[in-house]
């Protein structure tokens, strides 16, 4: 369900100063890339790698987000204690400091910084900042969906079935993550381009209307795509369980995502 216009007014006044804190994150995370030349890298439980560079930009949102709204409590991957919040009802921020760490120890740039805020399971607004590549990505409900690259500022919007018809379906995977359940599901599609790519991105390319579809069948975290899918339907597209067919939500008891397919139209 859409959030009432009067929050969505509310929650757009705060953007300007999320993308500014989601930037100061990314130039942490750039500090650190600057001087990498062996990475300090450990390990989570769940085996995924954590680097001083996740750290520094999740000090960056930690100080930052309650500054700026005292009330909402701030939910990141990198501060476990702080997944209490993390609730079907109520608000809150929902933040991956650096989401694809695989793609920043690869050095290939398709690393992000993801903010969005929660509204009773639904994420109503989304900053993605790709700092390496000098972009940036935001969006929320009723206020519509923006790039920035090279200081310029555009509107963004998904591009409609029309538009692509006779054409091949613009598919995304992700760089690090493939697996057979994905292959599989590529494979029922027919003809397509597939385009591989790291973090949240894969979001903001349908977003940008340079991608059609995004099937994610392996596991995810809630931090991983709260941002990427305000961005996408802020800008038209929408993001869908495939058990349910209904929109993928937030605050659920097991932070793990269920596969879900994130697309430019229905």
């Amino acid at each position: 369900m859409r959030q009432a216009p009067s929050f969505a007014v509310e929650a757009s006044k705060l953007l300007p100063k999320v993308l500014h804190i989601a930037r100061e994150a990314g130039d942490a995370i750039m500090a650190v890339y600057a001087a990498m030349t062996s990475p300090d890298v450990s390990h989570k439980a769940d085996g995924s790698p954590l680097t001083q560079a996740d750290l520094a930009a999740h000090d960056v949102i930690a100080r930052g987000l309650p500054v700026l709204a005292p009330d909402i409590p701030v939910v990141s991957e990198e501060d476990s204690a702080s997944h209490a919040h993390r609730q079907p009802t109520g608000r809150f921020w929902l933040v991956d400091p650096l989401d694809g760490t695989k793609e920043f120890l690869a050095r290939n740039g398709e690393f992000t910084v993801n903010i969005a805020l929660v509204q009773d399971g639904v994420a109503v607004l989304g900053v993605v900042v790709a700092p390496a590549l000098g972009l940036a990505y935001w969006g929320g409900a009723g206020h519509g969906a923006f790039r920035e690259t090279a200081g310029r500022i555009e509107p963004i919007r998904v591009t409609s079935p029309t538009e692509r018809t006779g054409h091949p379906l613009r598919v995304l995977a992700s760089k690090s993550h493939m697996n057979a359940e994905t292959r599989a599901f590529l494979d029922q599609l027919g003809p397509h381009e597939l385009i591989q790519l790291g973090s949240s991105l894969k979001f903001c390319r349908i977003a940008e209307g340079l991608a059609d579809l995004y099937p994610r069948l392996g596991p995810t975290c809630e931090w991983d795509t709260a941002a990427g899918q305000a961005v996408l339907e802020a800008a038209g597209g929408q993001v869908l369980r495939l058990d349910q067919h209904r929109p993928l939500r937030y605050g659920k008891a097991d932070p793990i995502n269920p596969p879900f397919l994130a697309a430019a139209a229905a």
